[in-house]
C-alpha cells in the first residue's frame, strides 16, 4: 500500500495545478469561507495580553516557531498523509490519520479550533464542492480535524499534494497574522512584511512535510501549548482559543 500511495502521489504531483484547482483552493481556504478561521488565534491572544508578542518582529518570530516546531508542522505531516491515503483509497488508514490527528490537540480550545473548522469545512464542501467519499472511511464530519478535511478535499479533486499543502500552510499563517495585528495591534503594512517574512519558512516547512513519515508529526513548541491552555481561563477573550 505505501508504494501504491507514493507512485500515486508523484503521478498526480507531477501534473501540475490546472486553473480549476486554484480556483478551489483560493475558495476554500479565502477567510470568507465558512469554517470561522477568523475566531482562532492559536493562544496568541494570551500571549499579546503577557506581553511576550509585542510587535510585529515579535509576532513573526512567535508565529514562525509555531509552524516549525508546533502546530503548523503537526497540520502540515498530517495534511501530506491524509492526502495521500485519499489518493490511494485507503480510508482505514485514513481514518486512524484523523483519529491522530485529534489526539494531538494539546488542549480544549486547541481542539475546539481543529475540530470545529473541520466539521465546517466537511459541511460546506460537501454541499457545495462535493467529490466521491473515500471507502472504509468511517469518521462523522463532526469527528474530522481541519488539516484532514482540507486533505481530503484536495486529494479527492486531484489538487496536486504540494499545491494544496503550501496554500493550507498559508492560510494558517494569514489568519495567526490577522489576529496580530486585531490583537497586538499591528497596521495592515506591518501585517503584510510579517506575511513577506514568513514566506521562506512557509516553503521549508511545506518541503520538509512532503517527505516526512508519520512518525515525524509532533513538535517543541511548548510555550504555544501553555499559550492555549492559559487562555482558556483568561479574563477578556476576543478569539475562542
Amino acid at each position: 500500500m505505501i508504494m501504491i500511495t507514493h507512485t500515486i502521489t508523484h503521478m498526480i504531483m507531477g501534473m501540475g495545478m490546472d486553473k480549476g484547482a486554484l480556483y478551489r483552493l483560493m475558495a476554500w481556504l479565502s477567510p470568507s469561507y465558512p469554517v470561522g478561521a477568523f475566531a482562532y488565534s492559536h493562544g496568541l491572544e494570551w500571549m499579546v495580553e503577557q506581553g511576550t508578542v509585542t510587535s510585529v518582529t515579535s509576532l513573526t518570530a512567535w508565529i514562525e516557531d509555531v509552524v516549525r516546531h508546533g502546530g503548523g508542522w503537526s497540520d502540515a505531516v498530517i495534511f501530506q498523509h491524509a492526502w495521500a491515503a485519499t489518493a490511494a483509497g485507503d480510508g482505514e488508514h485514513l481514518t486512524e490519520i484523523a483519529e491522530l490527528a485529534h489526539a494531538l490537540s494539546i488542549s480544549k480550545e486547541r481542539k475546539l479550533e481543529t475540530m470545529a473548522q473541520g466539521r465546517a469545512f466537511m459541511t460546506a464542501t460537501d454541499a457545495a464542492w462535493s467529490y466521491p467519499p473515500v471507502p472504509g472511511f468511517s469518521l462523522p464530519f463532526a469527528d474530522c480535524p481541519y488539516p484532514v478535511a482540507v486533505a481530503m478535499a484536495a486529494s479527492g479533486h486531484k489538487i496536486p499534494m504540494e499545491d494544496a499543502l503550501n496554500a493550507y500552510l498559508h492560510a494558517f499563517v494569514a489568519n495567526l497574522v490577522s489576529a496580530g495585528v486585531r490583537l497586538i495591534p499591528l497596521g495592515q503594512t506591518d501585517g503584510q512584511r510579517a506575511l513577506a517574512t514568513l514566506e521562506p519558512v512557509l516553503s521549508d516547512v511545506a518541503e520538509a512535510a512532503l517527505s516526512a513519515p508519520l512518525s515525524r508529526v509532533g513538535g517543541c513548541a511548548m510555550l504555544t501549548d501553555i499559550a492555549s491552555m492559559s487562555h482558556e481561563t483568561q479574563y477578556t477573550r476576543l478569539f475562542r482559543s
